[in-house]
């Protein structure tokens, strides 16, 4: 008999975490127990009854390794974890046989969770508590113990995993809604490339099977594989290989009248702003001049214009004078060492017309435009073709 494929199996690692972010969850769980059971005691629980339920340690284990979980999320904890309990004292009580009141509460249990969307799956074992344990078969098992412990646990989850292990929780989850067919001119700018949660969620109707993954999470994985298949298809091209080294730039307190000269007789589109150190603190286009005027006044746009960026001669003014108070910041950068597929989220779903490139130490090396990159994709593209 072959076992070498059962050792296959044995040598697959469930989770996807390093040694450092296996040893946070351990810590973190065990921690987060010892406080559930010690803030219970001191609600006066454990004279007549267990201080904490057992599910709450398989409730840890979901909550500081899985925090993406759908299963892990606040509602299927708190929900799932009452409800159950709830269903499984009225079994106790009802059904006088254990093993039947052990699959009633089981089963009873998760159609209810199901039923209500918060499946939780130690809430089960919840509801089997009451069962095993005729001292507990009363309703103020759902309350003390149970909603103590959740509660405790709820707020140790969402502060552990957002301050110690770094994890975004909890993970907003999109409502579910039948997907209709939507006209190209409503598509937002972060739908127009790429993999959009509502192309996971039918993927993952047509599969017809559950998987405890967030289709934010799962979505993001399948861009990032694209970018990763975009390199290895295009080649190493980085920023620094297609960004314009010349680039015209502005002060925070260059005056507006000068900013519009620049970038008038240059005729561009936009001005990085850097500070003394020739770091990027702004940019400025030809829509931060428009906005600050009033169209609804009497003179002509053209005299408003000139109006506007004219250096006022008095000591006092009422409008902008100086660029850093008509730049738009923070700005996103692009280290001139990344791969250009970094570029193509910024300015296909994010609608940037230009990225600054900075070096090592942050400060402006160059600028990338919508030009430089489309030549850039065109050439690779022309050059794969001819070979």
């Amino acid at each position: 008999m072959n076992i070498k494929p059962f050792f296959r199996f044995i040598a697959v690692d469930p989770v996807n975490l390093s040694l450092k972010g296996k040893l946070l969850s351990v810590l973190s769980s065990a921690i987060a127990i010892l406080v559930i059971a010690g803030v219970t005691r001191q609600f006066g629980v454990g004279s007549a009854g267990p201080i904490i339920v057992a599910s709450m340690g398989a409730s840890a284990v979901i909550l500081f390794i899985l925090p993406s979980s759908p299963l892990a999320q606040p509602w299927p904890l708190v929900g799932g974890q009452l409800v159950s309990a709830a269903i499984g004292v009225a079994c106790a009580q009802t059904v006088a046989d254990t093993v039947w009141a052990s699959g009633c509460a089981v089963g009873g249990s998760i159609l209810a969770m199901l039923l209500l969307r918060c499946l939780h799956p130690p809430g089960a074992a919840t509801a089997l508590t009451p069962v095993i344990s005729g001292d507990l078969a009363d309703y103020s098992f759902v309350l003390m113990p149970v909603g103590i412990n959740v509660a405790v646990m709820l707020l140790m989850a969402v502060a552990i995993n957002r301050w110690v292990l770094r994890y975004g929780y909890p993970t907003a989850t999109p409502l579910s809604s039948n997907t209709k067919p939507v006209h190209s001119a409503l598509i937002q700018p972060s739908q127009r490339i790429g993999i959009s949660e509502q192309d996971v969620e039918l993927a993952l109707e047509n599969m017809g099977r559950f998987m405890d993954v967030s289709t934010g999470d799962l979505s993001k994985l399948l861009t990032d594989a694209q970018l990763q298949s975009f390199k290895r298809h295009r080649g190493n091209i980085s920023c620094a290989d297609i960004m314009v080294r010349d680039v015209l730039t502005v002060e925070y307190g260059t005056e507006v009248q000068d900013a519009w000269k620049t970038m008038h007789g240059g005729k561009l589109n936009a001005l990085p702003v850097i500070d003394r150190a020739h770091r990027v603190i702004g940019i400025i286009t030809w829509n931060d001049f428009f906005k600050f005027i009033n169209v609804e006044a009497h003179e002509t746009f053209s005299e408003k214009f000139r109006a506007f960026i004219r250096r006022t001669p008095d000591v006092s003014t009422g409008k902008p004078e100086a660029v850093g108070h008509i730049m738009a910041s923070p700005v996103s950068v692009m280290p001139e060492s990344s791969h250009i597929a970094g570029l193509i989220p910024l300015m296909a779903n994010q609608g940037y017309r230009q990225i600054p490139i900075v070096n090592d130490e942050n400060r402006l090396v160059g600028m990338v435009y919508q030009a430089n990159l489309i030549a850039a994709l065109y050439n690779r593209s022309h050059d794969h073709a001819k070979n």
